[in-house]
């Protein structure tokens, strides 16, 4: 670690409870959907204090209609900005975006937290409340990351493009308004919480609703009528029967931990309207995941034909087939390729930090990684602090030295791909969190 690397690290060590102070006005702001506006004050409140280009915008449904990767049910979003910040480089080095959401899952049932939710609490090394690990945490290490370069008068070569966005958990509305508004890099960091592990594949999924169809009748006689709820019970074992064949496929080793790397999750099952009468209509919504290597509209075949391949089975189905639509949300996979200069870079910095090497996985969720490749031809990693199995949780939490850990290896990753310019000497100016 050279002199420049030492200074930024230890600047960060020295500064962790402005990461700390930072973190918890984020959890404190309830940015779940069509809330966004308080929470992105606080970050735009923080990237006033460096010499960044600020770019605040509501993205707009009518323009991204026009995209073919738009896939949403959200009408407007009216306080609900994205922000882009631009730290423009001394030129002659690569330029790189950092990628975090603002938006947050809903709490779920109150009575599950032992504290608010929303009142972020600090205790024996971790901070609690909803986003900490999904994904204010990730946030916070870009944002104290940059406040570290920053502090310390780092002069990068290339240019430094931090995107605050919206809508990512509802399929990522906002980075595709980033893309579509001409923010592109020759790399990108999605600080999501992968447990400081190198992401370096990710899934892709989509929303589908099925719809079964039977014939009602009183239940006293309902043998005169068919139910979907029974009918019902052919889908979903089919369903799983090809999540069965979909994940036989893979090999991938870097799948080699993961239980179910594709899977067809049931979210909700809707059916019948009387107690006493044959259900004459099911619905079945759920999650299917895309391979990093697929296309989703493969996929959709895929599930589509083995669907209909139900009437083999029950005569019911050959003339009433069931109906699949595509709705809601969709995350695009992503594939980086080994040997891509950003997993090297990112390799280097994480070692200068651990003393180890980085383990190397592929994601069994989706991030706006596969946005920022397919619609931005960006190249994407995928690295941050805090677990995947604390998101979405009650009690969701972030450990404080993750935090820091991940923070100070994004600062030099940052440093390593972008370039130091040129007498970019260290200075002593910090700045208050």
């Amino acid at each position: 670690m050279d002199q420049l690397e030492k200074q930024v690290t230890e600047w960060a060590e020295e500064n962790e409870g402005k990461a700390v102070r930072l973190l918890k006005r984020l959890i404190g702001e309830k940015s779940t959907y069509q809330k966004e506006f308080t929470a992105q004050a606080v970050v735009l409140e923080k990237l006033r204090q460096f010499d960044m280009a600020i770019d605040v915008w509501e993205p707009s449904v009518k323009q991204l209609k026009e995209h073919p990767y738009f896939i949403s049910d959200r009408e407007d979003f009216n306080e609900s900005p994205n922000i882009v910040a631009v730290k423009k480089g001394a030129g002659g080095g690569r330029s790189l975006i950092l990628n975090g959401h603002i938006d947050v899952v809903p709490e779920g049932n109150p009575a599950a937290w032992t504290y608010e939710p929303f009142l972020a609490v600090e205790k024996d090394g971790k901070i609690y409340g909803r986003g900490s690990t999904d994904m204010k945490g990730g946030n916070t290490a870009l944002l104290f990351a940059l406040e570290a370069l920053d502090a310390c008068g780092i002069t990068l070569k290339g240019d430094v493009l931090f995107q605050s966005v919206v809508d990512e958990e509802c399929g990522g509305a906002g980075t595709l308004s980033a893309v579509m508004r001409g923010y592109k890099a020759d790399g990108a960091l999605i600080p999501e919480p992968t447990n400081l592990k190198l992401f370096v594949k990710q899934q892709g999924s989509m929303w589908f609703r099925i719809t079964v169809r039977g014939l009602s009748a009183h239940g006293g006689t309902r043998y005169e009528g068919v139910s979907a709820i029974e009918k019902s019970l052919h889908v979903i074992t089919a369903l799983k029967e090809l999540e069965n064949v979909r994940n036989a496929r893979i090999k991938d080793p870097l799948y080699q931990d993961v239980p179910i790397p594709v899977p067809i999750n049931i979210g909700t099952v809707h059916g019948g309207s009387w107690p006493s009468s044959v259900a004459d209509r099911v619905t079945i919504e759920g999650r299917c995941g895309i391979a990093p290597n697929e296309k989703p509209e493969d996929v959709k075949e895929e599930l589509t034909n083995w669907l209909k391949d139900l009437e083999y089975q029950d005569e019911w189905f050959k003339h009433h087939p069931v109906e699949t639509e595509w709705f809601g949300a969709q995350w695009l996979p992503n594939d980086l390729k080994d040997g891509h200069p950003l997993i090297s870079s990112l390799e280097s910095s994480y070692e200068k930090i651990k003393e180890a090497k980085p383990v190397h996985e592929a994601s069994p969720w989706g991030t706006d990684g596969g946005l920022l490749h397919h619609a931005g031809q960006t190249p994407v990693i995928v690295f941050g602090p805090g677990e995947v199995k604390a998101a979405h949780q009650a009690n969701e939490y972030i450990e404080i030295r993750a935090l820091i850990d991940a923070a100070k290896i994004i600062s030099l990753f940052i440093m390593e791909w972008c370039g130091i310019a040129e007498g970019g000497e260290p200075a002593d100016k910090g700045i208050e969190g």
